[in-house]
C-alpha cells in the first residue's frame, strides 16, 4: 500500500489498483466497473453476471476504504460509464495488464500479479481465523459439493461486511484482534 501511494501513475489505475485490493475482486471485474453497479448508501457494489466467471450476480460489501476510492476517481470518471477508464482512450476500461505493468513498474514483477491479491486476501483471512464459507462467498467461488451446494445458499452477507471492512483496515495498518458476533 505504501508503493502504491507513493506510484506517480495515472490516478484510474491507481484508485483502480486499490480499489481491487480492498475488494478482494478479480482484475477484470474492477477494470470493467460501471457506475450503475454501485449502491453508495448501501455500500454495495453489484456485479452483473454477464461480468462474472461463473455467471451468477455477485453482491460486493464496500468497505470505508472502497467508498473513498469511489468519492476520489469520480471526479475523474463520474460523468462516464466506466468507473476506470483507460487514461488514454476513456470510453475504454483499463486492462488487467495495465494492473500488472503497474505492479512491476512498483517493483513487483514476478512477485506479485493483480489476480494474485485474491489469493493474498484469502491467505490472510484464512490465517486470521474467519469463516472460510464467508471468504469464499467473498471471492465469488462456487460450492464444489453439488450437494452441499444445492442446500447451502447463504451468502453471508452480514459476515461479508465485517470481514471486508477488517481487510480494508488490514491493509491499511489499522488492525486489531478479530472481531465477530
Amino acid at each position: 500500500m505504501r508503493k502504491l501511494a507513493a506510484y506517480d501513475g495515472s490516478p484510474s489505475i491507481v484508485l483502480g489498483l486499490r480499489m481491487l485490493m480492498v475488494t478482494a475482486c478479480r482484475p477484470g471485474e474492477v477494470c470493467g466497473a460501471r457506475w450503475v453497479e454501485f449502491d453508495r448508501k448501501a455500500a454495495l457494489w453489484t456485479i452483473p453476471a454477464e461480468r462474472m466467471k461463473m455467471r451468477e450476480e455477485h453482491r460486493v460489501p464496500l468497505s470505508k476504504q472502497a467508498l473513498e476510492v469511489l468519492d476520489k476517481i469520480e471526479a475523474i470518471s463520474g460523468g462516464r460509464e466506466l468507473v476506470f477508464p483507460s487514461p488514454y482512450y476513456p470510453s475504454k476500461p483499463l486492462s488487467e495488464n495495465t494492473f500488472n505493468s503497474a505492479l512491476a513498474r512498483m517493483g513487483y514483477k514476478t512477485i506479485a500479479t493483480a489476480h494474485g491479491f485474491r489469493a493474498l486476501f484469502s491467505t490472510v483471512a484464512n490465517e486470521h481465523g474467519w469463516n472460510p464459507d464467508v471468504i469464499e462467498r467473498q471471492l465469488a467461488h462456487r460450492e464444489q459439493n453439488e450437494i452441499r451446494a444445492a442446500y447451502h445458499r447463504t451468502t453471508y452477507m452480514a459476515d461479508r461486511i465485517k470481514l471486508m471492512q477488517w481487510w480494508a483496515d488490514y491493509l491499511g495498518g489499522n488492525v486489531g484482534p478479530v472481531v465477530r458476533t
